[in-house]
């Protein structure tokens, strides 16, 4: 894929986003643009399905709202709340630390700076970026396994880390996308793009790829399924 292809697309893949039915979508519905509900399902969808973790955010912000009401919540009725994702017991005392740590230094407020981000506890570039766009606004790329794996495939960058692939993605996309980019593309690589078998026959913009490392596609089908 060439630089000037990606604007295109990018606006395909939006227009196929809703058909999909992602897990992703349904997890980002219970977040979108609350930057404390984003870090919470970032920091629990780690080692965890995104059908899981959607399930548990639905339950678990029934009960909480803001970083104080974590504070005040007993350790074992939270691990109660966040089972099953994976390593709930320890993901349950990050969250009593980071949400103290939240009001204690920011006063509650979830920051909205990259450096603040990266200062709490258990977060990275990734969950830091998807905050700054999923939370704020702000422009920021978050990249995840799928967005790392997607880009490389369509033989738009060649790198070996997700901050390499941050930087490079940074140089070459329009800033205006940086923020659908993560939504985007991990709801196509859990539809689509998928790690092992790619779905090449059903993919919108298989024109445009260069399927670098792709060694075997899904057979075609007559009504493949997206």
């Amino acid at each position: 894929m060439r630089k000037t292809d990606v604007p295109q697309a990018l606006d395909i893949l939006r227009e196929h986003y809703e058909r999909w039915k992602a897990p992703a979508k349904t997890l980002a519905g219970h977040h979108r643009n609350d930057p404390f509900r984003v870090l919470v399902c970032a920091l629990l969808s780690t080692r965890t399905r995104d059908e899981t973790t959607s399930r548990v955010c639905r339950r678990l912000f029934e009960r909480i709202k803001r970083p104080e009401d974590v504070v005040n919540l007993p350790l074992n009725e939270l691990r109660e709340l966040i089972y099953p994702v994976g390593f709930y017991r320890s993901k349950a005392k990050q969250l009593k630390a980071l949400s103290a740590l939240l009001v204690e230094r920011f006063g509650g407020k979830v920051p909205d700076s990259l450096e603040d981000l990266l200062s709490l506890p258990g977060v990275g570039r990734k969950v830091a970026n998807l905050v700054l766009s999923e939370g704020y606004g702000i422009p920021a790329i978050c990249v995840d396994t799928h967005v790392h794996r997607i880009t490389n495939r369509w033989c738009l960058v060649k790198t070996e880390t997700p901050l390499q692939t941050e930087k490079a993605l940074m140089e070459l996309i329009p800033q205006e996308y940086w923020g659908l980019l993560n939504r985007l593309l991990v709801a196509f690589g859990q539809r689509i793009c998928t790690p092992l078998k790619p779905k090449c026959h059903a993919c919108p913009i298989e024109r445009l790829c260069g399927k670098c490392g792709v060694s075997s596609a899904v057979p075609l089908s007559r009504n493949p399924r997206v």
